[in-house]
C-alpha cells in the first residue's frame, strides 16, 4: 500500500471551490443561507484545526487525567447540544434525564468495546478512546436529540388521547407507549439506515480514512464492522434508558399527565 498523500494549504484551499458553488447556487435560487453557509464552513474550519492540534498534544502527552477530561468534556458539549437543539421548552427533570442517559450508555458502551473489542492497552490510549468516544457520544447525540423532540411533541400533540387512556384505567406506561416507540424508531432510524447502505451506497469516514492513510481495505473494514455495531449499541441502550426513564417525567405521583413545564 501507498502512503498518505499529504495536502498542502493550496490543495486545502481548492477544496472550498465547493463552497463557492454552494454559494452561487443559493444565490442563484435567491435563497439567503449565505452567511450561514460562511459562518457553518469558517466554524468547521477553526474547530478541526483546534482539535487537530490538540490532539496532537494529547497524543504525545498518554495521561489518564487528560483522557478522562476530554470524554467528560464531549459528554457536557452533547447534554448542552441536545437541550439546545430541543424545539420546546423541557422541564429540569427531563434535562437530568437527558444527562443520565447520555453518560450511563455512551460510558457503558465506550469501554466495553475499547476493554472487550478493540483490546487496547492502557485502556486510556487517546489515539484509540477519544476518535471512538467521539464517534459513539456523536451518534448517540443525534439519537437523543431526535427523541426528545419527539417525545415532546407526541406528549403535546397528543395529550388528549394519553388522557383519554388515564381516565379509562390505563397506566402512564401504557396511556404514553405509542408516543414512547414512536420516539425510540425515529432516534435509531438514522443509524439503521446508514448501516443499510453502508458498503453499498457508500464508503464511511472512518473507513475512507483508514484506506487513504494506508491500511489495508481488510483491516479497514473490520474496523468499521466494529465501530458500526459499538455505534449501534450506543445509540440503543442511550436511546432506550432515556424513553423508559424521560417519559415518567410527564405525570405526576398520582399518575395525572402533566406538561405545564413544556409550555
Amino acid at each position: 500500500m501507498n502512503g498518505v498523500i499529504n495536502l498542502s494549504l493550496w490543495q486545502m484551499i481548492s477544496a472550498y471551490v465547493f463552497v463557492l458553488i454552494l454559494l452561487l447556487i443559493v444565490k442563484f435560487k435567491g435563497i439567503s443561507k449565505e452567511k450561514v453557509i460562511l459562518i457553518s464552513s469558517l466554524r468547521m474550519t477553526l474547530q478541526l484545526i483546534i482539535a487537530g492540534y490538540i490532539l496532537v498534544q494529547l497524543f504525545n502527552t498518554s495521561s489518564p487525567l487528560f483522557t478522562i477530561f476530554i470524554l467528560i468534556m464531549m459528554e457536557f458539549f452533547s447534554v448542552y447540544n441536545i437541550i439546545k437543539r430541543t424545539k420546546e421548552r423541557i422541564s429540569s427533570k427531563l434535562k437530568q434525564i437527558i444527562t443520565l442517559s447520555m453518560i450511563i450508555g455512551t460510558s457503558s458502551c465506550l469501554f466495553y468495546f475499547l476493554l472487550i473489542v478493540v483490546r487496547i492497552s492502557p485502556w486510556y490510549n487517546p489515539q484509540y478512546f477519544i476518535p471512538i468516544a467521539g464517534m459513539l457520544i456523536g451518534n448517540s447525540m443525534t439519537g437523543v436529540s431526535l427523541c426528545v423532540n419527539h417525545l415532546v411533541d407526541g406528549m403535546q400533540n397528543q395529550k388528549t388521547l394519553v388522557e383519554g387512556a388515564l381516565m379509562l384505567g390505563a397506566t402512564p406506561k401504557i396511556a404514553s407507549k405509542q408516543i414512547v416507540d414512536n420516539a425510540f424508531d425515529s432516534a435509531i432510524l438514522p443509524t439503521i439506515n446508514s448501516m443499510v447502505g453502508m458498503g453499498i451506497v457508500f464508503l464511511p469516514g472512518m473507513m475512507t480514512g483508514q484506506i487513504l492513510s494506508g491500511i489495508s481495505p481488510i483491516t479497514a473494514i473490520e474496523y468499521q464492522i466494529a465501530i458500526m455495531l459499538g455505534i449501534l449499541g450506543s445509540v440503543s441502550l442511550t436511546v432506550i434508558i432515556f424513553v423508559q426513564l424521560g417519559y415518567k417525567t410527564f405525570f405526576n405521583d398520582q399518575s395525572q399527565l402533566i406538561i405545564d413545564d413544556y409550555n
